[in-house]
């Protein structure tokens, strides 16, 4: 059984903390650990795994390469998509991928809480006995309240063992309907969790879209490898049709079955649901960092940097981070994506970077910004290496605050040390890297006409950035 991880998703309900270059999949918002960290390690103890395929945002590849480090997971691939199809191409292409028609798919969405883990690891027994017979499998979460917020699945009283013959896969309902569903007893929450052997998910997705899989077939015929990543051709990828598993297979097959899984499932999907799924004070507050309350109720306080101090307030959101800071009534987290698109039309950069952005060497903070100068703070990890680069617009001064730095300027070879600095003229081919065993940090400042980040011309890049 092979476990393939879904983390193609941005998480614009949870901004500011989760944005288009570092989503909530890897962030660690529930654990210690990140929640794509927490989808592989809740697999510990089934039986049989192979190594997991993961299907990922190509902006994303290096998150998503370091984190499966951090716990000792070897992925068999990383499957990069230059362009968002939704969950049918993904997991299509991971099917592809497949070592045999015969192996299991346990696909899971990179996003999810699940707290009872042996309920968990006994349904996806099933799943595997099931999806070896040829059926596609589902697993749709027993609800316990009449939520508007998700799909739903209607089981049919047929059943296959553990698992009850789909009736019927259905939209998100209005509050008045979901509480008949509540009522009934015969829905489900479609959790996107599947399970079926890659021969049963490529004949079904064959027979009712042709098109997606020939067009998922050339691209990943064509792609590339490049360190642990699998690069789909982008050029072929992108005329593929774009759809869900659901619509594209799921609906139409006449294989699916649906296992019921009551095992404290949260999609994590908006601010209240973190807040549902997190520790609680006394009064129902869940706070995280510097936090200061007075008779305050049943909200969530989360602040990065500064002391946030809340009085009188109930039912609420506060979130700070070094440069966004997102107030709301809990009932209305959902319109938080109302903010990132406002945020997209007008081009601001809080829509998808943080202050601190990660790099596959390391991450830069950006301290202080104005027309013409830029300050950032810059961690190279040991042994890392930016790319051979120039700018066309601005100088760069570095000075090394801690570790060694080995500069390369023009024909020049700088090794530098604590306290020590240089100066990067305009249009000077340049590299930095750090050749010692702990972390090398540096503040840069920058001047200049333009400060963009796509004012770089690399020459080499050991990471294969273009």
């Amino acid at each position: 059984m092979i476990p393939v991880i879904l983390s193609g998703g941005s998480g614009t309900r949870l901004w500011p903390l989760s944005r288009g270059q570092y989503p909530k999949q890897f962030l660690p918002l529930v654990s210690k650990q990140t929640m794509v960290q927490e989808t592989l390690l809740r697999l510990a103890g089934v039986k049989g795994q192979q190594a997991p395929i993961a299907v990922c945002n190509e902006n994303h590849r290096f998150m998503m390469a370091e984190q499966l480090w951090e716990i000792g997971i070897k992925p068999a691939a990383i499957i990069l998509e230059p362009v968002g199809k939704n969950t049918a191409p993904a997991v299509a292409m991971a099917a592809l991928s497949a070592k045999s028609a015969d192996d299991v798919l346990l696909v899971l969405p990179a996003d999810h809480v699940i707290d009872n883990i042996p309920a968990f690891h006994q349904a996806i027994v099933h799943a595997e006995e099931l999806a070896r017979q040829g059926f596609l499998v589902t697993f749709g979460i027993v609800p316990t309240e009449p939520e508007t917020g998700y799909g739903y699945i209607k089981r049919a009283s047929s059943q296959k063992g553990a698992a009850y013959d789909v009736e019927a896969f259905v939209e998100k309902p209005d509050l008045a309907t979901a509480a008949a569903y509540l009522q009934s007893g015969d829905y489900f929450w479609n959790s996107g969790m599947f399970a079926f052997t890659a021969g049963s998910f490529l004949g079904e997705l064959e027979k009712f879209n042709p098109t997606m899989l020939d067009v998922c077939r050339q691209a990943l015929n064509a792609a590339k490898t490049d360190l642990d990543f699998t690069r789909v051709d982008k050029a072929l990828f992108s005329t593929c049709p774009s759809d869900s598993i659901d619509y594209a297979v799921m609906e139409k097959t006449d294989k699916a079955v649906v296992i019921p899984l009551d095992a404290g499932w949260n999609d994590v999907g908006s601010w209240s649901a973190l807040w549902d799924v997190t520790d609680k004070d006394e009064y129902g507050n869940a706070v995280c960092g510097d936090v200061l309350t007075v008779d305050s109720h049943n909200s969530y306080i989360h602040s990065e940097n500064k002391l946030v101090a809340a009085i009188g307030i109930n039912d609420m959101v506060i979130v700070e981070t070094d440069d966004a800071v997102m107030i709301a009534p809990k009932n209305r987290v959902q319109e938080v994506k109302d903010i990132v698109a406002q945020l997209k039309a007008l081009q601001r950069r809080e829509a998808d970077v943080h202050r601190k952005v990660y790099r596959p060497w390391g991450h830069y903070h950006s301290i202080d910004d104005g027309d013409r100068h830029q300050t950032k703070r810059m961690v190279v990890k040991p042994g890392g290496k930016l790319s051979v680069q120039k700018h066309h617009h601005r100088a760069e001064h570095w000075v090394v605050v801690k570790g060694t730095a080995l500069v390369t300027r023009g024909d020049e070879k700088i090794m530098l040390t604590e306290n020590e600095s240089t100066f990067i003229p305009l249009g000077i081919v340049h590299c930095l890297e750090n050749p010692g065993v702990i972390p090398l940090e540096i503040v840069e400042v920058q001047s200049g006409s333009y400060l963009g980040e796509d004012d770089i011309v690399r020459f080499d890049d050991v990471y294969g950035r273009v």
